[in-house]
């Protein structure tokens, strides 16, 4: 199982290329991206040394499916799938931050909650909560967005005055926020699952706002099984659940949180064997089908692959 880590397209029409710590992005015609999503791996902002095999193709092919069952809600980016890593799509003015959103006090949040805190992106958490436990209501947490390094929590006001996003654009990304995530939320639902929290990104194309990226994938959302849920959090026991949390547990288990002087400890094939097997759970529990693996070949095979796919689509664009 060869891991696709790294990128190096010269698509027709191509005019830019940004690397990001998962998604390698080509621009096309400065109207349309080519995402390939990588088998990259990040965690706490950090790109871990192993790619993890089939980890591109779960997680574009999950974004995939859920941007296709909320594109009534607001149009998308997507136009194509042409290749099982890769999605084309309309360039957007991405929104200079992510909307976080959070149905239960877990992860980052608890984290600031324990240590203190009651008050996150300018959102008040009420007194007397679990890890784990359900809020009254959602709450959006939104971060600025960071060309490199952690992208920082900042509130609405924050936003707003400082001219990242107008009032009017905000207030519409957040009512597209809570109205994707009741949509993630029931499909999710109907699956057996508990979606626990998640991020979207939004951009502009001819003044009409757009979903962007990935959404409800297992890198942007975190899933807790249902069954067994109150039990879990009546006895104090840790969620079964379906995310990327398991990969930051095992770092931090092993003495690494991406501070300074920290070392990522080693990736066995045995701990990238497991972290594919986690990661394709996830996608036949959310999707409820069968994840079909690509077929299999050497890196410079899977390449060829995409370039071939990609270059046949947008020759047809």
């Amino acid at each position: 199982m060869a891991a696709i880590v790294k990128t190096d397209f010269n698509f027709p029409g191509q005019s830019d290329r940004y690397v990001g710590k998962v998604r390698d992005v080509y621009s096309i015609n400065d109207e349309y991206l080519v995402m390939v999503v990588s088998d990259r791996i990040s965690a706490f902002d950090v790109v871990l040394p192993e790619g993890i095999p089939y980890k591109g193709q779960v997680l574009n092919q999950i974004a995939a499916k859920f941007l296709d069952a909320t594109a009534d809600i607001l149009p998308n980016w997507k136009i194509a799938v042409p290749d099982p890593m890769v999605t084309v799509g309309h360039k957007c003015e991405p929104f200079k931050v992510e909307m976080v959103i959070r149905g239960y006090l877990s992860g980052h949040a608890w984290r600031e909650y324990k240590a203190g805190k009651r008050t996150i992106c300018g959102v008040q958490m009420p007194d007397g909560m679990v890890e784990n436990q359900k809020f009254p209501e959602p709450i959006i947490t939104p971060t600025s967005k960071a060309a490199e390094g952690h992208d920082e929590d900042i509130s609405k006001e924050e936003i707003i005055a400082s001219g990242l996003v107008s009032r009017e654009d905000y207030e519409q990304l957040e009512k597209y926020t809570r109205a994707i995530f009741q949509r993630g939320t029931e499909i999710a639902a109907g699956m057996g699952l508990i979606l626990v929290d998640t991020k979207y990104e939004f951009g502009k194309k001819d003044g009409i706002i757009y979903l962007m990226d990935e959404i409800h994938t297992p890198d942007s959302s975190r899933y807790f099984y249902a069954d067994g849920y109150g039990e879990r959090l009546a006895n104090g026991e840790r969620q079964k659940q379906l995310s990327k949390e398991f990969v930051r547990e095992w770092l931090m288990a092993n003495g690494f949180q991406g501070q300074d002087g920290q070392k990522v400890p080693e990736m066995t094939p045995e701990i990238v064997s497991s972290i594919t097997e986690r990661y394709i759970e996830l996608f036949e529990n959310i999707t409820g089908e069968k994840f079909c693996k690509a077929e299999d070949g050497t890196s410079d095979e899977i390449l060829e692959r995409i370039e071939k796919n990609v270059t046949s689509c947008l020759c047809k664009m």
